[in-house]
This record gives C-alpha cells, structure tokens and sequence, in this order.
C-alpha cells in the first residue's frame, strides 16, 4: 500500500528505521489486528499500534468503561465511563490516528464465534483476563492458522510470548501452543484477578507495550520473533527474564494425538 504524503510525514520515524523502512511501513498499513479486550493490556496494545500505523484494528469486548479501570485502562478517559470500551476505544484511535479503521465488536468471544472473527484478521493481540477466554483464543488461533501475541499481569509482574503452533521452527519441530506451556487451568479461586489483590498499573503498561512491540515485529518482520521462548517480567526486582519453551507432543491441540479438535467443542477450561 502506497503512503499519502502526510503519513510519509507521521511516519518518518519508522521509515528511518533500517528494519521497518517503507516496506514495513507499507505491511503495517495493509495489516488487520485484533485485539482481544479493551482494558488494561488491551489499551496500550491499542494505542501503540494506532500509532504505529497499523490500517485496521479489531476490538472485541462485551464491557463498558468504570472508574476504577482508568488507573491503568489508559485508552479511556474519565469522560468515558459508563461507554462501551469498544467505542470509547474507537474515539480515542481516531482522535490519535485517523489513518486507521477500528472495527468494533461490542460482543464475548465465545466458542460460536471465535473461529470465525479470528480468521478475518491476520493477527491477533489476547490481552484477556481470565483463563477459558485465553485457551479459547489459542484454540481458535491454531485453527485459523493465526499468529497470536498472549500476555498476562499480576499484581507486579507479568509474561508474554508469541504463539504460531502451525508452524515449524528450524529444527523441524512444531513451536509450542498455549497449551504447551499451561496444560490446564488452575483451580477456580486458586489464582485471584486484580479486583481481589490490585495490579500496578504501570506494570500493566510495560507488558502491553511490550506486546505491542511483538506485534509490529510479527507484521514487518523485523528482529527475531518470540516464538519457542516466554518473556517474565518482575517489577519488583527488577528483572527480565527470557526462557525457551517446548512443543509438548502430548497436548490435546497439537499434539501428536490431538483430542481438541474444533473450537465447537467444549473444553474443561469453558
């Protein structure tokens, strides 16, 4: 896709880059994202990416804005409360970015209609909270054959990883699924959400820029993807710290005898 002259001037600084250049700036107009939740990951991934330039963001979230998600939901104003994140999120890109198209989706991904929303897109951002929704968008991502960018927080620290399990790596083994990585969920009530222990919001920011960063690297291909490998983050400490992460051939996704076969069926984490 060709640049108008006024975002060849937004632009500039991407296109300065060695690894983004017009090409890459090109990929990230023609690319559709979407993004898996309005609120505290989902808003820096949101803003980032708009600014980024990225030509048509998906937002799918069935919640509407409360005051006490401003303390980290960064894409919503105090004028916002009581809207549908979906649009108060709308209004905030094109205030931010008019380049960019939001299709919103004011709706819950459920097992209905996953698959289907996912595969309108050629990348997808999770920034879910809770844990069938996350093996739901894994599932539906390996059947789509999407790639999809998963992040999570705690109170002080937080992960991410990118995940494309129908995909080989250079060894000839497929890279690991959500479910490689977490095999089941926890017992309900075993790990609180942030309404119970509270979450810096800060924290929140720094793993959702973060995500935002894989995404852009996914669509124009610059630097090495995170693929095969989990990124944890201790605000505390402070640390970084990268680990690999394995294909498990006995996960029921893609493993070498897969039982999960449609995102239809009902899973234990539903």
């Amino acid at each position: 896709m060709a640049l108008s002259p006024e975002e060849i001037q937004r632009y500039k600084r991407h296109l300065l880059l060695h690894d983004i250049g017009g090409q890459g700036q090109a990929s990230l107009k023609a690319a559709r994202v979407l993004v898996v939740g309005a609120g505290g990951l989902g808003s820096p991934v949101l803003l980032y990416l708009a600014a980024a330039g990225v030509g048509t963001l998906g937002i799918i979230d069935d919640d509407r804005v409360s005051l006490d998600n401003l303390q980290r939901q960064v894409v919503h104003t105090t004028e916002s409360v009581g809207v549908s994140k979906v649009e108060s999120a709308r209004q905030t890109i094109a205030r931010l970015n008019p380049h960019v198209v939001v299709e919103a989706h004011d709706f819950r991904l459920d097992a209905t209609n996953a698959r289907d929303l996912i595969s309108r897109y050629d990348i997808v951002a999770d920034g879910s909270d809770n844990f069938a929704t996350r093996y739901l968008v894994s599932d539906a991502c390996y059947f789509a054959g999407r790639t999809l960018v998963h992040a999570a927080v705690g109170p002080f620290d937080g992960y991410l990883t990118t995940l494309k399990p129908f995909a080989r790596g250079d060894d000839g083994t497929p890279y690991p699924s959500y479910r490689c990585i977490f095999p089941e969920a926890p017992p309900p009530g075993t790990v609180p959400n942030c309404s119970e222990v509270g979450v810096l919001g800060s924290v929140v920011g720094v793993i959702g820029t973060l995500q935002a960063t894989e995404v852009i690297k996914e669509i124009t291909g610059a630097g090495e993807s995170l693929a095969g490998r989990l990124m944890l983050y201790d605000a505390k400490e402070p640390r970084f710290e990268t680990v690999r992460v394995a294909w498990d051939p006995d996960n029921p996704l893609t493993g070498l005898n897969p039982t999960i076969l449609d995102v239809t069926v009902p899973a234990e984490t539903e």
